[in-house]
């Protein structure tokens, strides 16, 4: 009797398979969660607390970016995941950057403890609520933050506009005053000879007018003496 003989599976191309899925997962999961992070959060988008050591953000930003690499994963969102990687990686690396960060998340948790009449002693922020919470209310302060800068800016480059305008201006005037003073001075000459037979003429005619001593002169009469 024939017996159906098994194709023997190679354990080890298995495994490659399944662990080369399972990393194709991880960096899927990890473009994802990158691109739903609050953008304005650096520490968001890198998966980090605040208050973390450089060391931390360096190491995470070193990891984080070989895994999503456009060049190592076929997922089309990986570029754009990569570009908001790098963005927060220098924010957090910018000493002025993150201080204002910093005091921006620790604004949101002192409103949200105020608004909750809660202490730093309360027992409600070792909770996941709490966590929410800020974490909503560190989105809240950062985009009023990030309006608050954009007004600032566009006040500031309409006054720059200003300037610039009246700088402008100014300069106008000045060509326009040189170029007449350079018209003005082409024409002296010009002026000075006009001028010159306006005189001229106007010699000429006033001798004209004057009479002259000729046969139609009248002769006084001679007065008779008397007696």
């Amino acid at each position: 009797m024939a017996t159906n003989e098994e194709t023997p599976v190679d354990t080890r191309d298995a495994l490659e398979v399944l662990e080369s899925e399972a990393k194709e997962w991880e960096k899927d999961a990890e473009i994802d969660r990158i691109l739903k992070a609050f953008r304005l959060d650096a520490y968001a988008v890198l998966g980090l607390k605040p208050g973390v050591p450089e060391s931390d953000i360096k190491a995470t930003y070193r990891k984080k970016s070989l895994l999503i690499h456009p060049d190592k994963t076929k997922n089309p969102l990986a570029p754009e995941a990569f570009d908001r990687l790098k963005k927060a990686q220098t924010e957090l690396m910018d000493e002025k950057h993150r201080k204002t960060l910093d005091e921006a998340i620790a604004d949101a948790r002192m409103l949200v403890l105020r608004e909750n009449k809660w202490t730093v002693d309360s027992p409600e922020l070792k909770t996941a609520d709490f966590e929410r919470k800020w974490a909503d209310k560190t989105k809240f302060v950062l985009i009023e933050n990030e309006q608050r800068r954009r007004r600032q800016l566009k006040a500031q480059m309409q006054e720059e506009g200003r300037e610039q305008r009246r700088r402008e201006e100014e300069a106008e005037q000045r060509r326009r005053k040189r170029q007449h003073e350079e018209e003005w001075e082409a024409t002296r000459d010009q002026r000075i000879n006009s001028w010159r037979q306006f005189q001229k003429s106007k010699t000429g005619g006033a001798a004209a007018a004057e009479p002259s001593d000729g046969p139609e002169k009248k002769k006084k009469k001679k007065l008779k003496p008397i007696g």
